[in-house]
């Protein structure tokens, strides 16, 4: 009967002056009709204050979730340099393997700790010199949809900020990353603990952000210190080696204006990691071995940072990827040599 009913409405509405309805609709209509007598339940999205919302949607929407700074907002002054413009790719999963394989861990050191190892954490100097860093080659292999959403964040922040605004907010976020990274060296150096602190340092959003992670390390190795992989010729500085929870690790200590629970919201820095901790497993001036590394995302707000671990399995498979970046930029400065006029 009720059936029946519906039916003839939907044809009365049909034949009204101004008014349509899809076939579709009426499909719609008849096979709903087994709970129409039944309390429809209330969606809880429709109580939800759209016009208040509708910025924030429109601001997802346009910009795919990029709006912030890319990456670690301290790391090299933002990627500064020209970047080419692309239309977005399609990212495919990537099958390749390095064509020359190169062990990250050093069959012939240990990852414990032994008598002659220094008490004081090593902080080796970063030599400048033509050998390309692990940044740098970061930086000159970054894919056509990194360079892309890149470019558009660039742009959008310029049209926000201006030209000469954007480069003020360039540097004032290269600084606090600096400050940070200053503040935690200042917590986790020995050295630095018999020396008057600056206090101004230990009250920043970043530090109150790290300080759950900060009572799980301890045994501190390295403090931004130099590394070199002399067979696979590329040098880096590394934030720091300690024990977190135990295990030795690699720590890369990173700031972001957005939250990042997941390693992949790191975007490249895990390959960071693992190229320091390969170099660092076979650079002579340390007599120990990492098999581990923990990437470190601090808020300003003071936020509970989060800390992604990476143990010896995973730490494999992303140096795998950084062997091909490193690959990828060998053979773009061996084209780039070949095209220079003599």
């Amino acid at each position: 009967m009720k059936m029946k009913l519906l039916q003839t409405i939907c044809r009365q509405l049909r034949s009204s002056k101004g008014f349509s309805v899809e076939s579709a609709a009426l499909v719609a209509f008849s096979t709903s009709s087994y709970s129409c007598g039944r309390k429809k339940k209330v969606n809880p999205y429709e109580e939800v204050d759209q016009e208040k919302y509708s910025n924030l949607v429109q601001s997802v929407l346009s910009s795919r979730g990029v709006s912030h700074t890319p990456g670690s907002v301290e790391e090299d002054a933002l990627l500064c340099g020209p970047v080419s413009k692309h239309n977005p790719p399609k990212q495919g999963e990537d099958r390749r393997v390095p064509q020359n394989w190169f062990p990250i861990f050093n069959p012939e050191r240990s990852d414990k700790p032994n008598a002659s190892d220094p008490s004081v954490p090593l902080k080796i100097p970063l030599q400048r010199n033509v050998i390309p860093s692990v940044t740098r080659v970061l930086q000159q292999t970054m894919t056509k949809q990194q360079i892309f959403w890149l470019e558009r964040w660039k742009q959008r922040m310029i049209l926000e900020l201006g030209e000469d605004g954007f480069k003020e907010y360039n540097s004032n976020i290269f600084l606090q990353g600096k400050r940070f990274h200053e503040a935690l060296e200042s917590i986790l150096s020995p050295q630095e603990a018999l020396k008057e602190r600056d206090e101004n340092l230990l009250k920043s959003g970043y530090i109150e952000s790290v300080q759950h992670i900060l009572k799980d390390v301890s045994g501190v190795r390295a403090l931004e210190s130099a590394v070199q992989h002399e067979t696979l010729n590329y040098i880096g500085l590394l934030d720091c080696v300690a024990e977190y929870q135990g295990k030795l690790c690699v720590i890369d200590w990173k700031t972001s204006e957005k939250p990042k629970p997941f390693i992949q919201s790191t975007f490249d820095n895990p390959l960071q990691v693992v190229a320091y901790m390969g170099a660092m497993n076979h650079d002579t001036n340390y007599s120990f071995q990492v098999q581990c590394g923990l990437i470190v995302v601090a808020y300003k707000d003071g936020s509970p940072a989060h800390p992604h671990f990476m143990d010896a399995e995973l730490c494999s498979r992303y140096w795998a990827k950084w062997l091909l970046r490193l690959e990828e930029y060998t053979e773009k400065k061996k084209n780039q040599n070949i095209q220079k006029p003599e």
